[in-house]
């Protein structure tokens, strides 16, 4: 990232927090390189597991040149899709978990390292969001890819 999408990115990430100054200037100064942000404002983030959510990135990218934010802890055991606001609070879908209204995500500094939590796809600044829709058409495609694969492992009996 240059410095001015990094700064277009913290900007727009910390126009959510109760006071966005505060919340940039402490995010700046913070050892660990992380936020503690609000979802449920601009953005909704859907919570898939690793196993989904590798391959569902997979097909988004290919779908669209630019997915939204996309976030995975270490190990990408569990992967974020930053979605509209709004979705999570309807969003059924066994083993994902949705954050909206009233719930807090931790973030990293976009373009710096950190121990847990980072970027897969980092914000643009824009507020380019993943539609939710077309990330439920990369989840059937990857699960169903899964399906096919895990059949044709199997030995017939």
């Amino acid at each position: 990232m240059t410095g001015s999408e990094t700064k277009a990115a913290v900007a727009w990430l910390t126009s959510v927090a109760p006071d966005p100054g505060a919340c940039r200037w402490d995010w700046e100064r913070n050892p660990r390189g992380i936020a503690l942000l609000p979802a449920g404002k601009r953005w909704d983030v859907l919570i898939l597991p690793g196993e989904l959510g590798c391959p569902t990135l997979d097909v988004l990218t290919r779908l669209i040149d630019r997915p939204g934010p996309v976030l995975a802890d270490r190990g990408e055991l569990r992967m974020g899709f930053f979605v509209p606001p709004g979705t999570a609070s309807h969003w059924l879908g066994s083993g994902i978990r949705g954050c909206g209204e009233g719930t807090w995500i931790v973030v990293p500094y976009p373009g710096r390292a950190t121990g847990g939590v980072r970027w897969l796809i980092p914000p643009d600044g824009s507020g380019t969001v993943t539609d939710a829709g077309l990330l439920e058409r990369a989840m059937h495609e990857a699960a169903g890819a899964a399906a096919r694969d895990t059949r044709e492992e199997r030995p017939e009996g």
